[in-house]
C-alpha cells in the first residue's frame, strides 16, 4: 500500500512535464522509498528534470532513472571486453578492502584505512589516479557556504575543510586559504547573497561576513563596476586536486595499499548476498568488502552488485586556464551573483591558484554521454563572463588551456555514503560532486567508521597497526628553491640544470624523480601533473619531445608506446626511419 502512495505522489508531480514533452512515462517503487522511473522522453534535459521532480516527492529516498531518450544505447558502457579478458586472467589478488576509484574519495579512504591491519587494494580503470573527476576541477577546498543546510555534503564539507590543515602538514603538499567572495551589482540580487551568508552560518561556517561595496573594491581593487555587497567566507582554500591525491595515494602505498591501474571493473562478485570481489580488466581480485568509489560509474557498479538504489548522471563543467602575466589583478576567488543562476551550479567564478594562474568557471551541462569532456561555445562563453564581467585587466588571449570534467550527480544532489542493505561487506561512496574535492579527509573518516561498524558485526573488530606512517615528504621543486638551494641540488644531480619546460622550469631532474615513486606516472599527462611540465603558456610545445623521451627512458619502451592520456592515446606512430624504408620496400 505504501508503495502504491508514494508511485501516485510521484505520477502526479511529474505528469504535467511528462504531458508537455510528449514522453511515455512507468513509475514503480522499490525497498519502499526507491522511485525507479522508466519510459521515452524526447530530450535528455527531460530525464534530468524528471529525475529532480521525482527525488523531491516527500518519502523518496533516491531515483533509479532507466527513462531513455532516442539512440539512448550509444551511450551505455560495454564491459564485455574487460569481463572476458578478466575472467581469462584468473585471480590476481586476495585481499580484506577492494576500493574501486582512485580518485580523491578512493585514495583518501585508502590512505585512511591503511592505518589498519587490512589487506587492501585499489583498482582503477585509467592508467594513474585522479583520472576523473578529481583532475579536472578547479581544487576549491569550499568553506561550506553554498551547500544545501541539514545535507550530508553541508555536514562534511565544513568538517573536511576544516581537516585539510593535517592532510597538508601529513602529506607535504600546498593549501592557501584565500577566501571565497560572493556579490550583487543589483538591488534585486542582494537576498541571494543574504541567502549566502544565511546559509553559511547556519552550516557552521567560520568567519562569515557581510560588507559593502566600496569596502570590497578595497579588498579587490580589480573588481569590475560598482559592486553593492559582499559576502566573505574567509576559510575557502585552494590546492592542487591531483597533486593531493597523489600524496594520498603515494602514503598509502607507503603503507602497504596495493594500486592496480587499467583495471576496470567489469564484475561484482557475490557469495550468499555478501561481496566476494570483482572482476576486473587485469583478473580477478576477490575480497571480502568492496567501496565503491567509482565516481561517474558509480552506478555501475552498484547495479553490478544488485544493489541499484539510485543513477548518477553526467554533468559536465569547463574550466579556462589563465597565463600567468596576469597575476596580481586577483588576491583571492570573486564572484558575482549569476542573473539567472544555473540550478545545477553554484555559479562558479574567477579564482587564483596555487601557482599563481587564474581559473575561469566552471560551468554547467547535463550529457548523456559520461565520456564526452568536450566543450562547447555556450560553455566557453560561461566561463569567460565569470572572470571577464567582473575582474579587470582579463581578455581572452590570456586563456591558455581549456578542459573539462565530468561531475557524477545523482538526483537527491546530495553525497551517498551508506553501507548497502542488501549486499554485506558492500560500501557505497557514491554522487561525490563539488564539493567532494573539500569534503574528502571527511568522507574518508566516515567511511573509515562505517567499514568499523561493518567489521565489528562480522566480529572482526579493526586493529590499528604500529607501523603506520602518516608523513608523506614531496620531490624538490627546483622553481621554488633559492639560488643557493639550487646549485647545491645540480651539485648533487646534474640533471637538475637541464630545464625540460621553459614556461614552467621544470628539469630533467624532477620528471626522473617523480618516476621514482610507488605510484609512478605512466604517461605525459601523469607527469604533467606531477611536476607542471607541459603546464605553462606553450602547453607542452616545447617540452613534450623531451618529456617521450624521459619517460620512455625510465619505463625501458620504445617512444611509440609512450600514451598521451589513457591506455590507447599514443602520440607517435612510428619511427619515421622504418615508415620510409617501409614505403621503399614497398
Amino acid at each position: 500500500m505504501q508503495n502504491n502512495e508514494l508511485r501516485a505522489r510521484v505520477q502526479e508531480q511529474l505528469a504535467a512535464r511528462v504531458e508537455a514533452c510528449e514522453g511515455k512515462l512507468d513509475v514503480r517503487v522499490k525497498d519502499g522509498d526507491i522511485v525507479v522511473l522508466e519510459g521515452q522522453v524526447p530530450e535528455w534535459r527531460d530525464v534530468v528534470d524528471l529525475g529532480h521532480q521525482a527525488a523531491k516527492v516527500d518519502g523518496v529516498r533516491n531515483v533509479v532513472n532507466h527513462l531513455e531518450i532516442p539512440d539512448m544505447a550509444a551511450y551505455r558502457k560495454d564491459y564485455s571486453q574487460s569481463l572476458e579478458a578478466g575472467l581469462q586472467k584468473g585471480v590476481i589478488a586476495d585481499c580484506d578492502v577492494v576500493i574501486v576509484g582512485a580518485g580523491i574519495s578512493g585514495c583518501g579512504i585508502a590512505r585512511e584505512l591503511s592505518k589498519y591491519d587490512l589487506d587492501i587494494v585499489v583498482v582503477e580503470k585509467n592508467l594513474d589516479v585522479a583520472e576523473g573527476a578529481t583532475r579536472a576541477n578547479n581544487g576549491d577546498i569550499h568553506p561550506g557556504h553554498k551547500a544545501k543546510p541539514g545535507t550530508l555534503k553541508a555536514r562534511l564539507n565544513v568538517l573536511g575543510n576544516e581537516m585539510y590543515d593535517r592532510w597538508a602538514e601529513e602529506l607535504d603538499f600546498d593549501l592557501k586559504r584565500i577566501g571565497a567572495i560572493s556579490f550583487a551589482y543589483d538591488e534585486d540580487d542582494l537576498p541571494k547573497v543574504q541567502k549566502i551568508y544565511d546559509d553559511g552560518v547556519a552550516n557552521g561556517v567560520p568567519g562569515m561576513e557581510l560588507f559593502s561595496g566600496e569596502e570590497l573594491k578595497r579588498r579587490e581593487p580589480g573588481v569590475k563596476g560598482e559592486p553593492l555587497m559582499a559576502v566573505l567566507a574567509p576559510t575557502m582554500g585552494v590546492v592542487e586536486p591531483y597533486l593531493v591525491t597523489i600524496a594520498l595515494a603515494e602514503n598509502a602505498a607507503e603503507n602497504g595499499v596495493k594500486f592496480i591501474f587499467d583495471a576496470e571493473v567489469a564484475n561484482v562478485l557475490i557469495e550468499d548476498q555478501r561481496i566476494a570481489g570483482v572482476v576486473t580488466k587485469q583478473g580477478i581480485v576477490r575480497a571480502k568488502y568492496l567501496i565503491n568509489a567509482a565516481g561517474i560509474y558509480a552506478d555501475d557498479i552498484a547495479v553490478m552488485a544488485d544493489d541499484e538504489f539510485f543513477t548518477i548522471h553526467g554533468r559536465r563543467g569547463t574550466i579556462l586556464l589563465l597565463d600567468k602575466g596576469i597575476q596580481g589583478v586577483l588576491k583571492g576567488t570573486l564572484g558575482s551573483v549569476p542573473k539567472a543562476k544555473n540550478p545545477d551550479s553554484k555559479g562558479g567564478g574567477a579564482q587564483t591558484t596555487v601557482e599563481g594562474n587564474i581559473l575561469l568557471g566552471p560551468s554547467a551541462s547535463e550529457i548523456p554521454d559520461k565520456e564526452d569532456l568536450g566543450f562547447n561555445p555556450e560553455d566557453l562563453e560561461y566561463a569567460l563572463g565569470r572572470g571577464m564581467d567582473v575582474v579587470e585587466g582579463i581578455q581572452r588571449r590570456d586563456v591558455i588551456a581549456i578542459f573539462s570534467g565530468i561531475r557524477p550527480a545523482d538526483y537527491t544532489e546530495d553525497f551517498i555514503i551508506e553501507a548497502s542493505r542488501h549486499v554485506k561487506g558492500l560500501i557505497h561512496c557514491a554522487a561525490i560532486q563539488s564539493p567532494g574535492l573539500a569534503s574528502a579527509p571527511a568522507i574518508a573518516e566516515l567511511v573509515e567508521n562505517i567499514l568499523k561498524a561493518e567489521r565489528a558485526a562480522d566480529g572482526q573488530p579493526l586493529e590499528r597497526k604500529a607501523s603506520f606512517n602518516p608523513i608523506r615528504k614531496r620531490k624538490p621543486e627546483f622553481r621554488k628553491l633559492s639560488r643557493e638551494e639550487q646549485a647545491k641540488l645540480i651539485e648533487e644531480n646534474p640533471k637538475y640544470g637541464q630545464i625540460i619546460c621553459r614556461c614552467e622550469q621544470i628539469t630533467a631532474g624532477e620528471i626522473l624523480d617523480c618516476m621514482d615513486s610507488l605510484i609512478p606516472p605512466r604517461s605525459i599527462d601523469a607527469i604533467k601533473r606531477r611536476t607542471r611540465a607541459g603546464m605553462g603558456r606553450c602547453q607542452g610545445g616545447f617540452c613534450q619531445p623531451r618529456v617521450v623521451e624521459l619517460l620512455a627512458e625510465a619505463l625501458q619502451t620504445d617512444w611509440c608506446k609512450i600514451n598521451l592520456k589513457e591506455a590507447g592515446s599514443e602520440v607517435l606512430l612510428k619511427n619515421t626511419r622504418e615508415f620510409t624504408e617501409e614505403v621503399q620496400d614497398a
